[in-house]
């Protein structure tokens, strides 16, 4: 049966081809825009290189200050201080890892400027880490402690400075006017890694701004790792009251330094504040905007279905006539609007892949590579079956209560 209506569904398409082109591109469309903003967050929010520990890590990046008396507050990230005084006390993490937020600089190299994003880390930054090294290995805890001027560069920095030259490993490179030389070449990070991204690593001892400032403020981001997924509560905890316990600088009276998951802090940044998380918020306003999203094709899809059926009114007529029962004819319906959701579907697949694949080699960003994998093209078609149900229940029905006189007298 499904067979005939197969066919059935193929004639249909057919015969009518404007229709047809209005709902698979519809359709398509729809799927191809969804497909690619899905693989866009899941590429920033899920596990990847070089950050492969998310599932038991926790991100502190930002510190508040607040006078609730007078109303006003200040915030920035952490500072080398507040690491080491306080974070560094922590026992359930495994490892604790700091890093600077990225400070932008120039070399030059035969008259040409090259603009370098320059982190500053300690040594377990590249324990938690899964950077590919192409080249060296990365500086160790004794040359930070011995402020050695040793860096790490990317693939990208390497062949901006360096050329074609392959092997400059012990080779010197010039940041900000100072000669360090390279221990290491790693594989790229995506720009919109904000954590990890950077063109030249350094230990943080050879920062020229400092990290002895005695504030609780600075420019660092810290990374808690735990030793399994099922100790993050622990960690969480012990973290909460170690900040219940740090004395309150001069002026302020309240003190927010949260360590969140990378999606608890995406919530509180945009649905949250420092006081709650805000995910329940983000979940409904995320399913409001994917509802409307998905709403306008499929209003549109219900009335080109409603127009469909009432051109195929008088087969519809000859086949109640003939015995056909109003469940068969909705059945009937739905498979064939499955199977046209299916078709357009598909082509928002093939289109998906064509979109990301001219995204990847334009370059517009650097390292940063979308790919479609399962749960991206399981959610496809999650898509394409809610789309076609939704947008052939209502026709259906009307179908189905079509009298079999006024249908037969329709031409």
């Amino acid at each position: 049966m499904l067979k005939n209506y197969f066919k059935i569904a193929i004639a249909v398409l057919r015969r009518r081809k404007f229709f047809t082109f209005i709902s698979l591109f519809g359709i398509s469309l729809t799927l191809t825009i969804v497909l690619t903003a899905t693989a866009l967050l899941e590429n920033v929010m899920s596990p990847s290189y070089p950050d492969y520990n998310r599932e038991r890590s926790l991100y502190i990046q930002r510190i508040a200050l607040t006078n609730t008396k007078e109303g006003w507050f200040n915030s920035n990230s952490a500072s080398y201080n507040f690491i080491n005084r306080y974070v560094s006390t922590l026992k359930t993490p495994e490892k604790i890892a700091f890093f600077t937020y990225g400070t932008s600089t120039n070399a030059y190299v035969n008259n040409k400027k090259i603009l370098l994003e320059v982190k500053y880390t300690n040594d377990v930054y590249w324990e938690v880490t899964n950077y590919q090294f192409l080249s060296g290995k990365a500086y160790t805890k004794e040359q930070i402690s011995n402020a050695e001027r040793v860096a790490v560069i990317s693939e990208r920095t390497r062949k901006a400075y360096f050329g074609d030259e392959e092997d400059i490993i012990g080779e010197n490179i010039e940041v900000d006017n100072v000669n360090y030389r390279v221990a290491g070449v790693v594989k790229g990070v995506p720009s919109t890694n904000r954590n990890f991204f950077g063109d030249v690593y350094l230990p943080y001892t050879v920062s020229k701004t400092g990290y002895d400032d005695q504030g609780l403020m600075g420019n660092f981001g810290v990374v808690l790792v735990a030793k399994s997924k099922e100790d993050m509560p622990a960690m969480r905890t012990e973290y909460k009251k170690m900040l219940s316990k740090i004395p309150m600088e001069k002026d302020y009276d309240r003190l927010y330094a949260h360590a969140d998951t990378l999606w608890e802090d995406l919530s509180r940044r945009f649905f949250g504040n420092d006081d709650e998380i805000g995910f329940g918020k983000m979940m409904v306003m995320v399913s409001l905007y994917l509802l409307l999203f998905l709403l306008l094709p499929t209003i549109n899809l219900v009335n080109i279905n409603i127009t469909r059926i009432m051109e195929r009114s008088s087969e519809i007529g000859v086949r109640k006539a003939f015995g056909a029962s109003s469940k068969t004819l909705v059945y009937q319906f739905l498979v064939e609007n499955v199977i046209l959701t299916f078709l357009g579907g598909l082509i928002g697949i093939i289109l998906s892949y064509i979109v990301i694949y001219l995204f990847n080699q334009s370059g517009f960003t650097p390292d940063f590579n979308l790919r479609l994998n399962f749960s991206v093209l399981a959610l496809g078609l999650f898509v394409c079956l809610i789309f076609g149900l939704l947008s052939g229940v209502y026709p259906a029905w009307r179908m189905s209560r079509l009298n079999v006189v006024s249908a037969l007298k329709v031409r």
